[in-house]
């Protein structure tokens, strides 16, 4: 990998990861760490392209036929490529399916664009978590072993420990909340060889726990806000992606998404 390399253009493929959820901005759209790595790369490279194509929802077989086709052809110089946890969570699982679909993916990738970065990506502490690590593992592995053949980049965020406390996620549970996306961008940046601005790994605060009341009225809330709607998705085989489209598709110059705040 060339250390400070010249970027002037980056394509995002993926899930809701890398459209941003849950770093919301004032008019309700998502921000992100993708978003948040092309404003610093645009900052260095004047005439800096930027597309993200990341759906939330999205399946890895979905990314794989929706994305990679229009990713690769822009023959961007940075491509990322974040899949398949979507898959894996899902109470079953062809693991080595979804293996075979992110090679597919990878290797469409790799072959027409720059540098490629794949990600382990992180996990929130907790049960659910301990319930899918040995599929979590797999992918990961598989994903080791995709970045030497292919010359890739790989931002290992799984093994963070910063980014396995709960205080790093939205009330979902599901997505990193703003501060964990600006922690994601960092770890992206440095992956990349470019100086680092913080510690993106740094351990947080210690944390006093809240007192049973407010650990269920949370439970309480999440289930009726999240979970209940999840399931019902699953159970009826739709989808928060479907008929949404990304918010990128086109590899134009970089605006910062910030300007929406005016």
């Amino acid at each position: 990998m060339e250390i400070n390399a010249i970027y002037t253009s980056f394509v995002a493929v993926g899930d809701s990861f890398t459209e941003g959820m849950s770093d919301a901005l004032p008019d309700g759209s998502y921000r992100g760490w993708a978003d948040l790595l092309a404003a610093r790369l645009a900052a260095r490279t004047p005439g800096f392209r930027y597309a993200n194509l990341a759906v939330r929802g999205k399946l890895i077989g979905q990314i794989l036929d929706e994305q990679t086709g229009p990713a690769a052809a822009t023959g961007a110089d940075l491509v990322t490529l974040v899949g398949g946890l979507n898959d894996v969570l899902r109470p079953k699982c062809d693991v080595d399916r979804v293996c075979a679909l992110l090679e597919e993916a990878a290797g469409r990738l790799a072959k027409d664009c720059g540098q490629l970065v794949l990600m382990r990506s992180p996990g929130r502490q907790g049960p659910v978590l301990e319930r899918f690590r040995p599929r979590m593992e797999q992918l990961f592995a598989h994903i080791d072993a995709l970045a030497v053949q292919h010359g890739a980049i790989v931002v290992d965020l799984f093994s963070s420990r910063a980014l396995a406390d709960p205080r790093m996620w939205a009330e979902d549970r599901l997505h990193l909340n703003t501060a964990g996306h600006e922690r994601v961008a960092e770890a992206v940046w440095q992956a990349l060889g470019f100086p680092a601005e913080s510690d993106w790994d740094a351990p947080l605060p210690a944390f006093v726990p809240p007192g049973w009341a407010a650990r269920r009225t949370s439970d309480v809330r999440f289930a009726r806000q999240h979970l209940v709607p999840w399931i019902g998705r699953r159970l009826t085989g739709r989808s928060s992606g479907d008929g949404r489209a990304p918010k990128r598709p086109d590899l134009l110059p970089y605006e910062d998404v910030r300007q929406r705040e005016d």
